[in-house]
């Protein structure tokens, strides 16, 4: 599976849908965007460096904390890379039924492709546990592009037709490497965050790292969902395999083909404004089955739950991922080949995905996707906490616990705390022993700088004398190089150096799983992160247990029921 190709001569030209599993209310019959409106007629106005940013939302309560395959390909791999394509949106459509090539090249025909990754840094590779086995991420994107008439035909202000999309929905799908959990990380669509410098493929347009804060949509306007996947890993370290976009007359295509799935509300609900604002979405007080336009309508409710913000529309959107998966797996879609092939068709039509799917790869891990009972699938939001100022009605990653649930994540820690002992994230011993630490090379860098805060000073002088004292004797300072470095890591560039980069973070208490084989360096480069800005050994890692705001909700929970805004019901 690699994960930097780009696309082949024959690849099919981007058509620039997106969509989401629940966007934004810009879908608004007034006009009002939620996509911004800081310029004239309520469109979105320039951010600090050129980039759209949204303006400020109403009805926020404010003060609230929140806790291709190639055509050509043999037949079995087209068929492996289209039921895979399937099954990720909906977490565990697994196959297709049996059916001729021609069909399966007329699907594979339908699916559009992009480039992974946009940014200009090169993700780290995944660590392999004992058995040798590596997790897999999934980036699902929403974004709410209306370049379409099917999607404007859905709703929303004229002005925002043909518009610079907005990634309005994003969602890290983490299939542990024993394959035996699924965790599922939303990031709010009002997130702010620094931008990494990407590059449009189809235009070779630069756009440069942004200096200040801007919103996380706006990534897939700087090129394509491969920005959005560069500004997560920029944020995260998360290494990112593949990712998978929709837009809004696909979600309908799908959720038909899936069929209806229970939602719930603790009260009457309408969707809807004296303004004309809101989703249209109307339900009864307890359990309806939605499908089609009713299910979108639930995926992109704002106004009517919880607080009418983001936070309540991602917590409706894990509720209806969670229940569709409880309906596939008992009921008749995954034995009913016409039913398959109505979720295929529907899935082909509507995603676009990166160029690297390794079809062979992707058909293997489906057979052990479907052995992932609900009870062990985590859907949770990245811990935040609103903004001050000018910032006020957006939210940034809560510190500490953001770091949290990240690092559970690049450490293949389960999220409904139900890790073995020992932990999957334990690394096979290297093929090459270390040498004697006085013959180590190592140098040091501070990355301590965060968005608020300098570079610890002296930090990185301080951890080599500790090494040092350790006996690396070999220990170099890189002074010229303090790019921020959200988390400690020694780094590799060949396996014959495995074993005296893990004998270095042996030495400091670093976590073997900070050690990470990167074509970055020429040889083991340790850089201080900002987790690490004094003190003498490294910090022993928290508890692995889920942070509270992370609002992790179990996939086996069928009494969870959306609260509804007493100012949305009727």
């Amino acid at each position: 599976m690699g994960r930097n190709s780009t696309p082949g001569e024959g690849t099919r030209p981007r058509v620039q849908q997106a969509g989401q599993l629940g966007w934004d209310d810009s879908l608004y019959a007034d006009g009002e965007a939620a996509k911004g409106g800081t310029g004239e007629g309520g469109k979105p106005g320039p951010g600090p460096d050129g980039a759209t940013v949204p303006g400020p939302r109403k009805g926020r309560k404010a003060g609230r904390g929140a806790d291709g395959p190639s055509r050509h390909a043999p037949r079995k791999g087209k068929r492996r890379v289209l039921r895979w394509s399937a099954s990720v949106l909906s977490l565990l459509i697994l196959a297709t039924g049996a059916a001729g090539y021609a069909y399966y090249e007329h699907l594979d025909h339908n699916i559009k492709k992009e480039d992974l990754t946009l940014g200009d840094k090169k993700m780290t590779e995944h660590k392999a546990n004992a058995a040798g086995q590596t997790p897999l991420n999934i980036l699902i994107i929403g974004s709410d592009a209306r370049d379409t008439a099917a999607n404007q035909k859905l709703g929303g202000a004229k002005e925002t037709f043909n518009s610079t999309p907005l990634a309005d929905v994003q969602m890290l799908l983490h299939v542990s490497a024993d394959r035996s959990n699924i965790s599922v990380v939303s990031m709010p669509r009002d997130t702010m965050l620094k931008m990494p410098k990407c590059t449009d493929p189809k235009t070779g347009k630069v756009y440069e790292a942004s200096t200040s804060l801007v919103m996380t949509n706006t990534s897939l306007g700087r090129g394509g969902p491969g920005c959005t996947v560069a500004a997560w890993y920029e944020l995260t370290g998360i290494t990112i395999d593949h990712f998978m976009m929709i837009d809004f007359a696909g979600v309908v295509s799908m959720a038909d083909a899936v069929g209806g799935v229970p939602v719930c509300v603790d009260a009457n609900v309408y969707s809807h404004t004296s303004k004309g604002a809101g989703s249209g979405l109307k339900l009864k007080e307890g359990t309806t089955s939605v499908k089609g336009k009713q299910a979108l309508q639930w995926l992109r409710t704002r106004y009517g739950f919880e607080d009418n913000t983001d936070l309540g529309r991602e917590e409706a959107q894990h509720q209806y991922l969670n229940s569709m998966v409880r309906e596939l797996r008992k009921g008749t879609k995954l034995t009913d080949p016409g039913k398959l092939m109505d979720l295929a068709e529907a899935a082909s039509n509507a995603l676009t995905v990166d160029t690297a799917l390794d079809p062979k790869g992707l058909y293997d891990l489906g057979g052990e996707l479907k052995k992932v009972p609900p009870k062990r699938i985590t859907m949770t939001t990245m811990p935040n906490v609103y903004g001050t100022g000018a910032l006020k009605d957006r939210v940034l990653p809560k510190p500490g616990d953001a770091e949290q649930l990240f690092r559970m994540v690049r450490d293949d820690v389960p999220l409904d705390g139900k890790a073995s002992k020992p932990t999957a994230t334990l690394s096979p011993t290297p093929a090459d022993p270390s040498a004697p630490v006085d013959e180590i090379a190592v140098t040091v860098r501070n990355g301590t700088a965060t968005d608020s805060e300098n570079p610890a000073r002296g930090r990185a002088g301080d951890v080599r004398d500790q090494l040092e004292d350790a006996g690396f004797v070999r220990a170099t300072l890189n002074s010229s190089d303090v790019t921020p470095s959200a988390r400690t890591s020694v780094l590799y560039p060949s396996a014959d150096l495995e074993g005296d980069a893990q004998a270095v973070a042996k030495a400091l208490g670093i976590p073997v799983s900070l050690v990470k084989q990167s074509t970055d360096v020429s040889g083991i480069s340790l850089a201080v992160g900002a987790d690490w800005r004094d003190g003498g050994s490294y910090p022993a890692a928290a508890d692995d247990k889920t942070p509270d705001s992370a609002k992790a909700l179990s996939g086996d929970d069928e009494k969870a029921c959306m609260h509804v805004n007493p100012d949305f019901t009727w």
